[in-house]
């Protein structure tokens, strides 16, 4: 039987775990309603044309200072696709490849239906791009996704995901998605460092690659 409060024995207090942020529990409605609301309206959507377009060509130059060829991209979770036609005019050589969880996405932009946990592709990419995935996918899921990136890319990797502190200090909550698993950025950083070495700015590469970057260039240690 169990103790009454009057005869349990005295012990330590425990303290409190901060409760878990989650603005909704994840609905994973990758529908039209869905891409309308976050890449088509212009009042609502949470990023652009131009800021992927920036963002591809970070990508690229990071790549390029690190003398690391780029000659097949893997956009994993590409939705809408808004960084094909910049890759394309950046690195008109590579052949680019979308892949997404959406059946509407897929059927109407013809990316290869798939998960990111489990996608094996023939060969490995020179890149493989995970935008703004990760975080809609539950803690085992994501990490085995950040295990399966070391068998998609043999060189490189961007990966962004929102984070626990990326809700409460940088995004702007009336456009952000809150439907989705909050973790801390070291959640992350712990398994991506299994496999991979950070270069900055979400730019992660292989640790049996050479990446030349001077020492003022490299992120601190």
């Amino acid at each position: 039987m169990g103790e009454t409060s009057v005869h349990r024995k005295p012990e330590k207090r425990k303290l409190k775990k901060p409760a878990a942020i989650h603005a909704a529990k994840p609905a994973n409605n990758f529908n039209a309603a869905y891409f309308r609301k976050f890449y088509s309206n212009a009042s609502t959507r949470v990023v652009t044309a131009a800021e992927m377009r920036s963002r591809a060509a970070l990508i690229t130059g990071a790549l390029r200072q690190c003398q690391i060829p780029v000659r097949s991209i893997l956009d994993a979770g590409c939705g809408m696709g808004l960084l094909r036609k910049p890759f394309k005019e950046l690195l008109p050589r590579a052949r680019y490849v979308g892949l997404e969880a959406s059946q509407y996405l897929c059927g109407r932009f013809g990316w290869i239906q798939g998960s990111v946990t489990a996608f094996t592709p023939r060969k490995p990419f020179d890149l493989v791009v995970c935008y703004d995935v990760l975080q809609y996918l539950p803690d085992a899921d994501a990490a085995r996704a950040i295990v399966n990136f070391s068998k998609l890319t043999r060189a490189a990797l961007y990966v962004s995901a929102l984070t626990t502190e990326d809700w409460r200090e940088n995004c702007d909550r009336s456009r952000t998605d809150g439907a989705v698993h909050l973790r801390s950025g070291a959640w992350y950083r712990r398994r991506l460092i299994k496999s991979f070495r950070y270069v900055g700015f979400g730019i992660w590469v292989r640790k049996n690659v050479t990446a030349i970057l001077w020492e003022m260039e490299r992120p601190s240690r």
